[in-house]
């Protein structure tokens, strides 16, 4: 089963409507979803403090930041890693 980083923290408003979102979506495609608070890391909340909610492909190391929609996050989750080329 694919499995999807959820970088979240507590009290962020985005997040949660990310979260229900991302709830809504597995209802339909077959998802692990692992939400990581990023206040327990002091290098996540470098990284990722004013870009949560950011939803991770941990096999390809591919991200979405807030705002996605269900197919970025579709796309996210059947991503193999490759960059589509430029037109």
């Amino acid at each position: 089963m694919p499995e999807l980083l959820f970088y979240t923290t507590a009290g962020c408003h985005l997040c949660e409507c990310a979260e229900a979102m991302l709830a809504d979506l597995a209802k339909s495609r077959a998802f692990k979803l692992t939400p990581i608070d990023i206040g327990e890391s002091a290098a996540l909340v470098e990284r990722y403090g004013l870009q949560i909610p950011v939803v991770r492909n941990p096999q390809t190391g591919q991200e979405c930041n807030w705002p996605f929609n269900p197919e970025q996050v579709a796309e996210l989750l059947h991503s193999d890693g490759s960059r589509p080329e430029a037109r």
